[in-house]
C-alpha cells in the first residue's frame, strides 16, 4: 500500500486516486531566465522517481508541468522587474529569445539526467486567453478587484481560508519583504492576478483592464484546471513554493471550482552547498552544465537519490565523490549480471526478500535512501552468485535490476569502453577534437558552441587532466 506525505495534512496518507487506475499530477516547472542548476535537478529527479513509481505500479499517469516563459517578478512580489526581461537586457536579446534559449537548456539537462518528459509541458504564454478568463471569473465572484492603474489583485481578506496550506495567519504575512509593496493594493497580503505594464514592454497582452501580463500564481491554477480538471491527485513543487505560491493557488482554485483542486501536496526540500543555502545572490548556485562536465549527469542523479525528497541535500565535493564510487560499484555489478544473464526470471528466496524490501521502501513515501540501501545489499548478495556463475540466480538478479535500478531509479550505465568507442561517429570525434583545440586556444565561446552541438548529437564531454572523455547520454 502506497503512502505519501501530504503537506495539506502534515501526515502520511494512503494514496487514493480520484479516478481508479489513473494519476493526475501537476508539478511547478521552471521560470526560464537562466541555466538549469542543482536545485532543478533535486526537484525534478524527485518527481521523476514519483512518476516512474506510479508507472511501475501500473497507473496511467498524466503528468503536467508548466514552463513560465513570462517571468514572475524579481523578489516574487508585486512590484519590480520581470526576471526574464531583466535577463534579456543583460544578454541584449529579447525576452522571447531568452525564454526559448533557457527552455531548451532545461530540457537538455533533464534528458541528460534521464528524467522522463512530462505528458504535457505547457508554456504560460500559450494560455493567456484562459488566464484572462480565469481572472474575470475571480472578479465576478467577488474575490478580485481592479485598480485605476490597471492591476488586478486577489482580495485575501475576503477568502477566509487563506493560510490553510501554510498555516500562516494574515497578520503574520509580509508580502513585500524583499521589494516594496504595490501602493494600489487594498491590503499588503493581496496578490496579483494581472499586472499592468508599460507601452514599451515586449511581453504584454491586451485584456479588459488594458495591456498587461499574468501574475505569478494564476498560470498554475489555470493550467492545472485545463489539463487535469477541477479535482486532481497531486500538486508538487519545491518547499520554497509552499508560501506564497501554493497557498495562493489553493485560494484561486477554491474560488474557481468550489474546492481546493489538489488532494495531495508533495514538496521536495532544498539544496545547500557546504552547509549554506544555495542561491544566485550568494554566489554558490551550481549550474548543471558545470556539474555534468565535472561528474556526469547520472552521478548527479545518483547523488540526489541518496537523499529523501523531503530532506535537504548538502552538496560537497566529498559527498559527490563518495556517491560516484558507489555508483561505479553498482554499475560494475549490473554489467557483470548482464554479461551472465540474457533473460530474466522472477526472484525467489533471499533475492525475493530484497525485491520486496525495495518496493516497501518506495511504498513508504518514495524512500529512495532505504531503496538504495537494499540495492547495495543486492550487490553484496548478488556478487556471490555472479562469482559462482549461477545463471538461474543471475536471471533473478536481472529481473530486479530491470525493475528497480532501471525502471524505478532511472539509472544508466555506460557500455564497456571498447564497445562504446565503436559507436562514436567520426563527426562526433572531430567535434570533440575541435572543442579541445578551441579550449587550448582559449576560444571559450567556440568551445561552448561545439559542446552544444555535441549535446544535440547525444554526447556530454568531460574534461580530464589528460584531455577529455566523451559520454553517451
Amino acid at each position: 500500500m502506497l503512502k505519501v506525505y501530504n503537506t495539506k495534512t502534515r501526515r502520511k496518507e494512503e494514496f487514493k486516486p480520484v479516478v481508479d487506475g489513473h494519476v493526475g499530477m501537476y508539478v511547478c516547472g521552471p521560470t526560464v531566465y537562466g541555466p538549469p542548476h542543482l536545485g532543478h535537478a533535486k526537484s525534478y529527479i524527485a518527481f521523476d522517481i514519483i512518476h516512474r513509481y506510479f508507472n511501475f505500479l501500473g497507473y496511467k499517469v498524466k503528468y503536467v508541468q508548466n514552463i513560465t516563459d513570462v517571468g514572475h517578478l524579481v523578489g516574487d512580489g508585486d512590484e519590480g522587474e520581470d526576471k526574464i526581461s531583466r535577463q534579456a537586457k543583460l544578454e541584449k536579446l529579447d525576452p522571447y529569445q531568452i525564454a526559448y534559449k533557457y527552455e531548451c537548456e532545461y530540457f537538455d539537462a533533464m534528458d541528460a539526467l534521464n528524467i522522463l518528459r512530462p505528458s504535457i509541458s505547457a508554456r504560460a504564454t500559450g494560455f493567456i486567453i484562459d488566464i484572462i478568463e480565469a481572472v474575470k471569473e475571480i472578479i465576478d465572484k467577488g474575490y478580485g478587484y481592479v485598480t485605476k492603474e490597471g492591476n488586478v489583485y486577489f482580495d485575501v481578506h475576503k477568502y477566509h481560508k487563506y493560510g490553510q496550506l501554510s498555516n500562516r495567519r494574515l497578520d503574520g504575512n509580509v508580502s513585500g519583504e524583499r521589494i516594496e509593496i504595490a501602493s494600489d493594493k487594498r491590503h499588503a497580503e493581496d496578490f496579483a492576478l494581472w499586472k499592468a505594464v508599460s507601452e514599451n514592454t515586449l511581453m504584454k497582452w491586451q485584456s479588459p483592464w488594458g495591456w498587461g501580463c499574468p501574475g505569478w500564481h494564476i498560470e498554475c491554477s489555470v493550467l492545472g484546471r485545463k489539463f487535469l480538471g477541477e479535482k486532481f491527485d497531486i500538486h508538487g513543487g519545491g518547499i520554497d513554493n509552499l508560501f506564497p505560491h501554493h497557498e495562493c493557488e489553493c485560494a484561486q482554485g477554491d474560488v474557481l471550482t468550489g474546492d481546493v483542486p489538489m488532494n495531495y501536496f508533495l514538496h521536495n526540500n532544498l539544496v545547500t552547498v557546504n552547509g549554506t543555502k544555495m542561491g544566485k545572490s550568494l554566489g554558490n548556485s551550481m549550474t548543471l552544465s558545470g556539474l555534468f562536465t565535472k561528474y556526469g549527469p547520472i552521478t548527479i542523479r545518483f547523488f540526489v537519490l541518496q537523499f529523501h525528497y523531503r530532506s535537504v541535500i548538502d552538496f560537497s565535493d566529498e559527498a559527490i565523490s563518495s556517491a560516484q564510487k558507489q555508483l561505479n560499484k553498482i554499475g560494475e555489478f549490473v554489467l557483470s549480471v548482464e554479461r551472465l544473464a540474457k533473460e530474466e526470471r522472477n526472484p525467489t528466496g533471499d533475492l525475493a526478500d530484497i525485491y520486496k524490501a525495495c518496493l516497501e521502501a518506495m511504498d513508504d513515501d518514495f524512500n529512495t535512501p532505504v531503496l538504495l540501501a537494499e540495492v547495495l545489499k543486492l550487490v553484496k548478495v548478488g556478487s556471490g552468485y555472479v562469482k559462482e556463475e549461477n545463471k538461474e540466480k543471475a536471471q533473478e538478479l536481472l529481473y530486479i535490476i530491470n525493475k528497480v535500478v532501471y525502471d524505478i531509479m532511472g539509472l544508466k550505465f555506460a557500455a564497456e569502453k571498447e564497445n562504446a568507442e565503436e559507436v562514436i561517429s567520426e563527426e562526433v570525434k572531430a567535434l570533440a577534437k575541435a572543442r579541445w583545440q578551441a579550449k587550448k586556444n582559449k576560444d571559450f565561446v567556440k568551445a561552448d558552441e561545439i559542446r552544444e552541438k555535441l549535446s544535440c548529437l547525444g554526447y556530454d564531454i568531460k574534461d580530464t587532466k589528460d584531455g577529455y572523455d566523451l559520454i553517451k547520454k
